[in-house]
């Protein structure tokens, strides 16, 4: 009696294959990754890793229909080191050896 069970093969992606598709650092990749912010990857050998492709796929398509808001200025006037020159004042000009 044979059982017919279907295994489903999801294609998999390596590192250079993910680099194309996803435009981040390797260390932002593995930083999300450990926060579960990212398909995590696994190790087909120990020095072979890859990622799910549809996994993958999903996340794009997650991040495309709901953008993240962008990272705020810092406000340039509370630094303590290079202060910002008060508006309307006139640069000092360079010295100049006569």
């Amino acid at each position: 009696m044979a059982t017919n069970i279907k295994t489903q093969i999801n294609r998999t992606i390596r590192r250079p294959q993910l680099r194309e598709m996803v435009p981040l650092a390797d260390s932002t990749i593995y930083e999300m990754e450990q926060r579960g912010e990212f398909p995590r990857r696994f190790a087909l050998s120990p020095r072979c890793v890859v990622w799910d492709l549809g996994e993958v796929e999903a996340w794009l398509a997650s991040r495309r229909s709901a953008p993240i808001a962008r990272a705020l200025h810092p406000d340039v006037t509370q630094r303590r080191s290079r202060p910002v020159k008060a508006p309307g004042r006139t640069p000092r000009a360079a010295s100049t050896v006569e």
